[in-house]
């Protein structure tokens, strides 16, 4: 619901692409060379993505099972996360926010293997979600809205500086 909200205020100056990973297998080395079809869709979309926003909730104290699972298949044949701007964000429905499962997956995606370029700069925690959306899914709380909105405004020049450094790199080798 974070991700839908997000991308109903970008569509107008950004082409938001958000995607459900509900239906990935749980990731399994046996695939090796048959990389599923679901999986295979995922990987060309954050391939062609200039950055990834990556919403985690939290589940005793860490990632779902469903989200490490679609990481592991992001670096196992395929690496589309490689040298790609990513943002964490997440919602919980406690007080902490999703703070230790946002910590867990910074550590993933910088990982060898996966190489994302994690944004360090705001960390949006979105706590006690379930009185804080609506039932059409809108954020009711400005100050979250405002704040939200100033982290996605501080993640884009850092994408565009990631992807600039990251072309200039692969210029260099050719």
């Amino acid at each position: 619901m974070l991700l839908e909200f997000i991308a109903k205020g970008l569509r107008d100056t950004d082409d938001v692409d958000v995607i459900d990973i509900r239906k990935v297998p749980l990731f399994n080395e046996n695939y090796k060379g048959k990389t599923p079809k679901v999986v295979a869709d995922i990987d060309r979309r954050v391939a062609a993505a200039d950055a990834v926003i990556i919403a985690s909730p939290e589940y005793n104290h860490s990632i779902t099972s469903a989200l490490k699972s679609m990481v592991e298949w992001l670096s196992y044949e395929l690496h589309p996360l490689e040298n790609k701007p990513v943002m964490i964000i997440g919602a919980s429905t406690h007080e902490q926010g999703s703070s230790r499962s946002q910590v867990q997956l910074r550590d993933i995606l910088i990982s060898p293997g996966v190489n994302a370029h994690v944004f360090q700069g705001e960390e949006f925690f979105m706590s006690n979600v379930a009185d804080m959306i609506d039932e059409d899914g809108n954020i009711t709380d400005e100050g979250t809205v405002s704040f939200l909105n100033k982290c996605i405004s501080e993640f884009k020049p850092y994408a565009e500086a990631i992807n600039g450094m990251v072309a200039k790199k692969e210029a260099a080798k050719d």
